[in-house]
């Protein structure tokens, strides 16, 4: 046989194998658009609908519990014993400084210095002041003690907390930006959930000291710790006044100066009910709050910080009245980056001393002797309780997988968790479908051609979103043929046609290859969780859009493309299989769906926003029943609570195990 007669088909592909790439290249850069323009447009909505304070008043209660759930606060955890610990004292001219520790959870330990002034009779008014980014073995707090020295200088008590991070019992921050921990986004777990639990916590224990005004708080902090102060703020009135410095964003800015690379995971909630930062800074509204920023600040932008403002004035005007201007919000900016310089510093403190002591008597930014860290450390050693190191894992906790009696008490549970999962999960699925907008490649499949009829296709999965995918089927029966849908894996095809696990169904199956959005064009690891992190802004992550594309495929060739089937199976390698089930799940059309080597558990993948507070994979997978799930590799063991719900319903032979694909399909019955 001659060589040229077997390689021939081959070398026919190579030019359109080199469209494919450049059309994939142009597919994935329309989906970095797509996550920019969705972010823009979530941010143009925000607040739109508040046309008055009445408005606003209505919807306040509401939009305070979606940004506690999103932040991992609702429901808020028990309010343990704070056993705190005063662990020494630094006496000083003007006031003393006591080291103290709380846990705000048992276990969950706070690090912080106290300042009291000891030449003005209280109750004072008192600043919370949250710590920044600024690494220290023994807590972020010596790094920003000139604040608290000013403040208790100047009449004011001043608790100064350590970060979660760089306190002196250090946890994780940078969980999702660092270190590939997608099972938070499953969680919907964000550090910034922890730290405002801590400002939370310290704030009930203000209230039991009687040097403290509990009426009279206010809250500063600059980058993570202003961010820590928005949403303090925001779900805790006890706040009076807010100043929060280089820490003021929309959405849509970050997502267009594509900043997630630069920001910690703590200044962001995860965004399940698609709402954006003028929505947190209303939650202030009325009181006092002044929005502090450097123009050259790359993480957090002008546009961003100035659209923030411009909203949230609009809502403390319709507050102050019939076409008043409200006075108690104010913007302040220079040209510099992210840092906080005298006139930030300036300006928190007048804002403080205004509204807090009703004092406007001229600034004066006095000197004050820098104590050692040394000094400052509040514990000798770390204590062995301490789950700081865990809190991610702690702080919200996953739905239980319940065992259930009987069919009615399933089918009950099953409508329930397919409404939460439309409602925490995948609640921003379009409600307009965009049109398909078909093109068909030039590709003519080479030999596949000889198989069954071959057509390579893209198509709209969302307005803005094209995938790849691969139509082959049987040559004399167009229609009638039982139908698969092949869900392709990042790295699953390494060449351009790979068809062997696939031959024995060709001319017997309706084959639908597809390339859901971020399979075709490599990404490192870096890049993917840029977007990753950015998908969460907008409500979604990469596999809960991966999720939509396979509803969308299966809607392409049953509506578009026409085919009638008997059938359709649905069939995924690793994660994908799981998003294939989930797709399955919401088209009672699926008859099936194949697994190869699924994980047992959202805790290892794939990431899906909220999913472990839904429930997990195991239930998911019963809620497909009574239609039949197959596995090409050994089932989890953790698929034996799915096992049970298909005893329950008399379906057990339904959850099946087979050695290959043709044999999960049965093709020799076609």
């Amino acid at each position: 046989m001659s060589w040229a007669r077997i390689l021939l088909p081959l070398f026919l592909l190579l030019p359109h194998s080199l469209a494919a790439q450049e059309s994939a290249v142009k597919r994935h850069e329309m989906f970095l658009a797509y996550l920019k323009e969705t972010a823009a447009r979530i941010s143009s909505q925000s607040l739109v609908q508040v046309e008055s304070s009445a408005d606003w008043a209505k919807q306040r209660p509401m939009a305070k519990r979606k940004l506690l759930y999103m932040l991992g606060l609702d429901p808020l955890p028990k309010r343990t014993p704070l056993n705190v610990k005063i662990t020494g004292t630094l006496p000083r001219t003007n006031y003393r400084i006591e080291k103290l520790v709380f846990q705000s959870l048992p276990g969950l330990y706070v690090t912080g210095n106290f300042y009291v002034p000891t030449r003005s009779v209280g109750p004072l008014p008192t600043i919370l002041y949250v710590c920044g980014h600024s690494p220290h073995p023994l807590g972020a707090k010596w790094s920003y003690q000139d604040r608290a020295a000013w403040y208790a200088s100047n009449g004011f008590a001043c608790l100064v907390l350590d970060t979660l991070e760089f306190g002196e019992v250090a946890g994780i921050h940078h969980g999702i930006h660092d270190l590939n921990m997608w099972n938070w986004l499953s969680l919907g777990y964000t550090p910034a959930g922890t730290e405002v639990w801590n400002a939370i916590r310290a704030l009930d224990y203000l209230e039991t000291r009687p040097e403290v005004d509990k009426s009279r708080i206010g809250m500063t902090g600059i980058s993570g710790g202003g961010a820590v102060t928005w949403f303090t703020a925001a779900v805790d009135e006890r706040i009076a006044a807010a100043a929060p410095v280089c820490s003021t964003y929309t959405l849509g800015s970050q997502a267009a100066h594509w900043v997630a690379a630069g920001q910690c995971d703590c200044i962001y909630f995860h965004n399940t009910y698609l709402e954006d930062f003028p929505t947190v800074a209303a939650l202030i509204a009325p009181r006092p709050l002044i929005i502090l920023s450097g123009r050259k600040d790359p993480d957090f932008p002008p546009d961003g910080y100035h659209e923030v403002f411009r909203k949230v004035k609009r809502i403390y005007d319709l507050q102050a009245g019939l076409n008043a201007s409200s006075d108690r919000v104010k913007e302040v900016d220079d040209d510099v980056g992210h840092s906080d310089i005298p006139l930030f510093l300036k300006e928190a403190r007048e804002w403080m001393n205004r509204w807090l002591k009703k004092d406007n008597t001229p600034y004066s930014e006095g000197s004050f002797e820098k104590e050692k860290a040394e000094d400052l450390a509040v514990l000798s050693k770390l204590p062995s309780d301490a789950i700081n190191y865990k809190i991610h894992n702690r702080l919200i906790s996953p739905a239980p997988l319940r065992n259930r009696s009987s069919p009615a008490e399933w089918n009950n549970r099953r409508q329930e968790l397919i409404q939460e999962l439309k409602d925490k999960v995948f609640r921003w699925f379009p409600h307009t479908k965009a049109p398909f907008e078909t093109k068909v490649s030039q590709n003519q499949g080479g030999w596949a051609a000889r198989y069954a009829d071959y057509k390579e296709v893209e198509f709209s999965s969302e307005s803005g979103v094209r995938v790849r995918a691969q139509l082959l089927k049987p040559k004399d029966r167009p229609n009638g043929a039982p139908a698969l849908i092949y869900v392709k894996r990042a790295g699953d095809s390494i060449y351009f046609l790979d068809l062997d696990e696939l031959l024995p169904l060709l001319g017997r199956y309706t084959v639908l290859i597809l390339n859901p959005r971020l399979t075709e064009h490599p990404v490192s690891a870096f890049e993917y969780a840029e977007i990753e992190r950015t998908a969460s802004w907008i409500g979604r992550t990469v596999a809960s859009m991966q999720v939509w594309d396979i509803k969308r495929a299966i809607e392409w060739m049953t509506e578009e493309e026409k085919i009638s089937s008997p059938s359709i199976s649905l069939y995924g390698k690793g994660d994908m299989g799981i998003l294939a089930l989930y797709a399955g799940l919401f088209d009672e059309r699926v008859q099936q769906v194949i697994l190869n080597d699924p994980p047992g558990s959202h805790w290892q993948g794939p990431a899906l926003l909220n999913v472990l507070r839904v429930s997990d994979i195991p239930e998911v997978a019963g809620a497909f029943a009574p239609r039949r799930i197959v596995c090409l590799t050994g089932f989890p063991e953790a698929f034996n609570y799915t096992r049970q719900i298909y005893k329950l319903l008399g379906q057990a032979t339904h959850l099946a195990r087979a050695g290959s694909l043709p044999e999960a399909l049965q093709a020799w019955n076609y």
